[in-house]
């Protein structure tokens, strides 16, 4: 199958080791965000994760100044009174801020990451897994799109969100790792991997990536299984024409994918502006640097 031999090339080539900022919505302690980390360590990137010390889902783009803590972080993984922000006490590339989701994200940008890398900032910013899905209008109160539109719309760095559909939160201490957190941080792995291959300038300016997996279950935990579909965030019943793809000028919307099973994936390419659809001219750029990625949708 095409993922599996773009699994399998990207595993052999490998990509160039980025700086990349991690965040999202469920918590730096969320088992979804450290599996991932682990990935993408594991492929060569240098990896900073700046999240919120709690489940910040729903806070869309909320941001507001850190305040010291009173209680422990989310599956006590900081001790009550620890200050508005903080760090894993062996490993400074792990850090929390008791706020939302954007604001963990600005410090990371601003504070965390230039500490790390000596005031360089992140090449990528990765927000994500999800736990749940983050389609059509939970899109505009998503905390993990939050994170990825400030990034590309405020902090001017290109940015990726992904969301995966197998939920139920779990503690990064949870043991042994369920296939969905594995499977969704490898399948996240491949298309940061792929972003970075097709070269700099990864995305358009403005634009972010909405990655939505669908359930890891019955076919659907081999990653190699998995096909990636290019696709739309909203109904483009009164919009403009997409980019022309797969004989179309309508490209599918990412719940149409997801509904249609058979493993496939939805990517939209997000306008940073407003968390719509991007315009068919920066679309076309997405599905130019990824086209070997890309398949048509199986319905």
């Amino acid at each position: 199958m095409r993922s599996q031999f773009i699994l399998s090339a990207l595993s052999i080539l490998g990509s160039h080791g980025a700086r990349i900022l991690q965040s999202n919505d469920d918590g730096w302690a969320e088992l979804y965000i450290r599996s991932l980390n682990d990935a993408l360590n594991e492929a060569g990137h240098d990896v900073v994760l700046s999240a919120p010390a709690d489940n910040g889902s729903g806070s869309g783009s909320s941001d507001r100044e850190p305040s010291p803590r009173t209680d422990p972080c989310e599956y006590d993984s900081c001790p009550a009174n620890s200050g508005p922000v903080g760090s894993n006490s062996t490993n400074p590339r792990l850090n929390w801020v008791n706020s939302f989701p954007v604001t963990s994200v600005r410090y990371g940008i601003d504070t965390f990451a230039p500490q790390i890398w000596n005031g360089q900032g992140p090449e990528l910013v990765v927000s994500g897994p999800n736990v749940g899905s983050n389609l059509f209008l939970a899109v505009q109160f998503s905390g993990t799109v939050g994170v990825a539109v400030y990034s590309s719309h405020e902090a001017g760095i290109p940015a990726l969100a992904f969301s995966g559909a197998s939920d139920g939160n779990l503690a990064w201490t949870t043991n042994p790792v369920p296939a969905r957190s594995t499977v969704y941080a490898q399948l996240a792995t491949t298309l940061t991997n792929a972003v970075l291959d097709a070269g700099a300038p990864y995305l358009p300016e403005d634009v972010w990536l909405n990655v939505n997996f669908p359930e890891v279950e019955g076919d659907c935990t081999d990653p190699a299984n998995f096909k990636w579909v290019l696709s739309r965030i909203n109904p483009g019943l009164f919009s403009e024409p997409d980019v022309d793809n797969c004989g179309s000028d309508r490209l599918p919307t990412e719940s149409s994918v997801i509904d249609a099973g058979d493993c496939q994936i939805s990517v939209s390419v997000g306008d940073a502006t407003d968390k719509t659809t991007a315009p068919a001219e920066k679309q076309a750029v997405v599905l130019q640097k990824l086209s070997s990625l890309f398949s048509c949708l199986d319905s």
